[in-house]
């Protein structure tokens, strides 16, 4: 039954302005919706909605990410929009915040206003 249904993100935010201005304004996201209960946003045929709470505590790891072609393409259209990888010591590029995986995967990390990881990786 849900292998026919849409899948669909929640993340966490204190602030919708500051939510909205990165989601929309820095990583293209299309706001479809925004009431008490949620900011609701588009991207690539997919729904997201950012709930915002009084408070909460970032999860350690990775809440949203993309597939990509190009990660270097993508972690450099980021920078240009402002928006900083992670740099954490076991990444081999320090500029781009680009960590090989044994795998021959490649994955980088970034933070929304809220200090949510997201991520881009390469397959």
């Amino acid at each position: 039954m849900l292998a026919s249904g849409k899948l669909m993100g929640f993340i966490p935010t204190t602030n919708y302005s500051k939510a909205r201005e990165f989601y929309e304004g820095k990583l293209g996201f299309e706001v479809v919706g925004l009431d008490q209960f949620a900011m609701v946003m588009q991207m690539g045929g997919n729904q997201i909605r950012a709930v915002q709470l009084p408070a909460f505590t970032p999860q350690q790891g990775t809440i949203l990410g993309w597939q990509v072609e190009e990660i270097e393409a993508v972690a450099t259209w980021l920078l240009e929009r402002g928006i900083e990888t992670e740099k954490y010591s076991f990444i081999q590029d320090q500029k781009l915040g680009i960590w090989n995986a044994p795998s021959g995967d490649r994955v980088a990390w970034f933070k929304d206003p809220d200090g949510n990881v997201l991520s881009i990786s390469q397959h």
